[in-house]
Formats: C-alpha cells, structure tokens, sequence
C-alpha cells in the first residue's frame, strides 16, 4: 500500500535494535483519517470471507482493529496481557513473547467472546517475530473458531515471522513489508 509507505518513510523512526517507531500517526498517536485508508483497505483484501469477528492483542492493535470492524460491520475481541477484576467465567489462555518489550504474556481471552461459530480476521499493527500473532492463532484454535487470516499493517520481513505463518497456510495479509531495516533507510519489499 503505497500510502503506507510513504507515511513510514516521512515519519517513520528506525531505532537500534531493528526497532521502527511509528508512534506518531500508528500506535501512540492516531491519525484517524489515515487509519480509516487503512481499514478501507483490509475490507478490500479480505472481502471474500465471511468474517464475523476482528480479534486483536492489546494495546497497539486496539485502534487499528475497531477502524477496520466499522468496514465488517462486526464486533472487535481483545486478548488483554493481564488478568482484572472483570474478567469474570472461562478463559482462554496462551503465551506471547513480545519482540518489543521482550517480555513473556500470559494472554487471556474470555470464552464467552469467541466461540466454534465464529469467523475470525486478526488484525495488528506489527508482525516481526509472529510470535503474537502465533497465541492469537492458538486461542482461534482451542476456541473452535474459524481462522480467515490476518491482517498486518507492517511486516518486517526480514524477521521472517510472516514466511513460517505463511508456510504453515495462513492467510497473512501486510500492508507493507520491509525487507531490510538499518539506522539510516529501510527497503520494501514489492
């Protein structure tokens, strides 16, 4: 998507580490009307499947994921990375590594959202890794659900997380994949 990428070279901060920071208009601050190119977007790709349910991990997907259910016309289910006092009935659960935080998640959903009738797209910000994208799966899986794909926004390729999910026939869908990353440019994978 070739609004994405000129957004990510114009603002786009690459951070030691292979870190891309798009925190001004993606996942800190939100430019709503580019989010809304966004979600126009993932409607198109994903129009042949008859989804009924966005699913995304907190925080960063949030936003991203409700634009995108307003295309759908269905309801957006969040996996939270830590357990409240309203969680309340059956769960399920899984492991995430964020690449980010490096850190470990026990990520938790509630049964009651997500269920053998549904129809599931993930949508999130990154995938690098796939290592959050993998527990989202897994909790698609053990709740009986039907997976339809995933939706990223930016892929770094070069983590090959997006390869190893594709190989495995999942339906993972960037906006934009970077093919190499160093402090001074990035490259696009066409």
């Amino acid at each position: 998507m070739e609004l994405l990428k000129e957004r990510i070279l114009k603002d786009g901060i690459v951070k030691p580490g292979n870190v891309l920071k798009v925190d001004s208009f993606l996942n800190h601050q939100m430019d709503i009307p580019f989010i809304n190119e966004l979600g126009k977007e993932f409607k198109r790709i994903f129009a042949d499947a008859p989804i009924n349910k966005i699913l995304t991990i907190e925080a960063s997907g949030i936003g991203i994921a409700c634009i995108v259910a307003q295309y759908f016309n269905v309801p957006v289910v969040f996996a939270k990375k830590a357990q409240s006092l309203n969680l309340d009935g059956e769960m399920y659960t899984t492991k995430v590594e964020s690449f980010t935080h490096k850190k470990v998640y026990d990520v938790i959903l509630s049964k009651k959202y997500l269920g053998p009738e549904d129809h599931v797209l993930i949508i999130d910000d990154f995938l690098a890794n796939g290592c959050a994208l993998m527990g989202l799966i897994d909790i698609v899986k053990t709740s009986g659900a039907v997976l339809e794909g995933a939706g990223i926004v930016i892929e770094k390729g070069f983590q090959h997380g997006g390869d190893k999910l594709r190989e495995q026939g999942i339906r993972v869908e960037s906006l934009a994949i970077i093919d190499s990353m160093t402090n001074d440019s990035l490259t696009f994978r066409e």
